[in-house]
C-alpha cells in the first residue's frame, strides 16, 4: 500500500521573518509568529497568497500568536486581504493569542470578513485550539 504524498508547504525559510511555517500531520498548516515588523507580514503576505492558490480540499490551520503584543495595521489589512480570498473558505483557522490587543485585532479580521472567508475561532489554550482543528471538516463544504 503507497503511503499518501505530503502535499508541500510553498513557504520559504528566511531568517529576516519573523515567522515559521510546518506541514501539520492532518495536512494543514501551523504558522508561528514572534515579530511582526513589515518585512514579515509583506512576507507571510506573500506566502498566504501563494499557498491559497494550490488549496485543492478542506484545511484546518493554525495560527500561534502567543509571543506577539500587538498586531499592527499593515498586518491586519493583509489579513482582510487574504481572508477574502475565496479559496479561504477552504480552510479552518484556529488563532491562538495571549493578550486581548491581539485578540481584538483578529476579531477585526474576522469582523471585516463575514462570510466571504475562513472559519476562523479565536484562543487563548493552545490544546483548546487544536480539539477545535481535529472536528470533523464535512459541515464546511
Amino acid at each position: 500500500m503507497a503511503l499518501p504524498t505530503r502535499k508541500p508547504v510553498f513557504w520559504t525559510p528566511d531568517p529576516r521573518a519573523g515567522y515559521r511555517v510546518e506541514r501539520r500531520p492532518d495536512g494543514g498548516l501551523t504558522v508561528t509568529f514572534w515579530r511582526v515588523d513589515p518585512y514579515t507580514v509583506r512576507h507571510w503576505r506573500a506566502f498566504a497568497e501563494a499557498h491559497e492558490l494550490h488549496s485543492d480540499r478542506l484545511n484546518r490551520n493554525l495560527y500561534d500568536l502567543r509571543a506577539l503584543d500587538a498586531l499592527p495595521e499593515e498586518a491586519i489589512q493583509y489579513a482582510v486581504e487574504v481572508n477574502s480570498d475565496p479559496a479561504a473558505r477552504r480552510v479552518r483557522v484556529a488563532v491562538v493569542v495571549s493578550n486581548d490587543a491581539v485578540r481584538e485585532a483578529v476579531e477585526r479580521v474576522i469582523a471585516l470578513t463575514p462570510g466571504s472567508g475562513a472559519e476562523i475561532r479565536i484562543f487563548t489554550d493552545i490544546d483548546e485550539a487544536e480539539a477545535w482543528l481535529a472536528q470533523p471538516l464535512e459541515e464546511m463544504a
